[in-house]
């Protein structure tokens, strides 16, 4: 395995992230298909000895029994200061709104919660799971400071966000002398490659660690289309709203992957992570089988050529926003967002 720095934090993760929304109670959240704790440990404990010392979960996650697996294994399995542990907290709900809480107590109550859930004093990395749009950003980033300066987290991060709204927190951050977010964890992979229109230069320009979620775009990448995958491609509605309009087009894209695959004699999860790897810092993998953890371990040891790369990427075409970004903005306050380049539309998104 191979590690580097997390933007600009002090941490120093592993090249692949596991990721543990698949690990938790499947009666006690919106997936059927999450492993229960004996599996979801032998996961974790397969990725430690492959190197693996980033985990990223949340108290969204089965109703934060992902994060009570991840704690408890992570502290029968490892050192605590030799793990970097990620959790992620949700918006303001209506009640909480109605009922006065701000920003700043939500966030309060929601680090508490995860920290119970994980066994732990501290995260490593506090990640904002989702633009809040109901919550002054003021109010966000006071509360993350105040975690920050608790000693209840070492780093701050947000995931599913528009580079705008991280350069607009990060700025007001910045001046008021608070705690500014390290790393963007978005939806990017092979087939979804919209964040290299702003997202990417962005961070590359101020040094922000990119950990993106989805990295096998829910296992399409890992595989041949038609091919058996797991309960979760059979289940996962989410996913399959994610990419199943666009699924001819990326079939061009998988087919490639396979090709390679086969010439470098390695499986098509090492080749989509190798890609991917020459762009972001640490994507974040699922794994509910261990042969996806031992894949996806392997890939920060393949080196694929620039002929390579340029390969696998020439068949791309515009996708418009899917996912939580397509659809996290209240209707009240959504607007169409159009990208040009040239003056040539190139793809749109709600």
């Amino acid at each position: 395995m191979k590690y580097t720095k997390l933007g600009n934090s002090d941490l120093i993760v592993s090249r692949i992230c596991m990721g543990c929304m698949g690990f938790g109670d499947s009666g006690r959240g919106q997936h059927s298909w999450t492993l229960d704790e004996e599996h979801s440990r032998e996961i974790i404990r397969r990725g430690l000895e492959l190197g693996v010392n980033f985990y990223d979960t949340a108290i969204a996650y089965q109703s934060g029994t992902s994060e009570q697996y991840v704690g408890r294994a992570l502290r029968d399995f490892a050192k605590r200061d030799e793990v970097v542990v990620a959790t992620k907290f949700l918006p303001r709900t209506q009640e909480e709104i109605a009922g006065g809480v701000s920003g700043q107590q939500h966030i309060g109550n929601m680090i508490d919660t995860s920290l119970r859930n994980l066994g732990m004093d501290y995260v490593d990395l506090y990640i904002y799971h989702m633009w809040d749009w109901q919550t002054p950003v003021e109010e966000i980033m006071d509360g993350l400071n105040r975690v920050v300066k608790a000693g209840k987290a070492r780093a701050i991060g947000i995931s599913n966000c528009f580079a705008w709204q991280i350069a607009k927190a990060n700025a007001l951050a910045e001046k008021e002398g608070w705690a500014q977010f390290v790393s963007v964890q978005g939806h990017y992979n092979l087939i979804f490659r919209e964040e290299e229109r702003e997202m990417v230069p962005y961070c590359d320009e101020e040094n922000i660690a990119l950990t993106p979620y989805s990295a096998l775009a829910s296992g399409r990448l890992s595989r041949l289309p038609g091919e058996g995958g797991t309960k979760r491609a059979e289940e996962d509605a989410y996913a399959k709203f994610k990419y199943d309009a666009t699924a001819e087009q990326d079939n061009v894209i998988i087919a490639r992957v396979a090709e390679l695959a086969e010439k470098h004699g390695v499986s098509m999860t090492e080749i989509s992570l190798a890609w991917l790897l020459t762009k972001v810092t640490s994507p974040v993998v699922g794994a509910t089988k261990l042969h996806h953890i031992e894949g996806a371990a392997k890939a920060a040891d393949l080196t694929l050529t620039p002929e390579e790369i340029r390969y696998l990427e020439e068949p791309y075409v515009p996708h418009s926003l899917a996912g939580v970004m397509a659809q996290n903005k209240p209707a009240a306050a959504k607007e169409k967002h159009v990208w040009s380049t040239g003056g040539q539309k190139i793809g749109e998104g709600k």
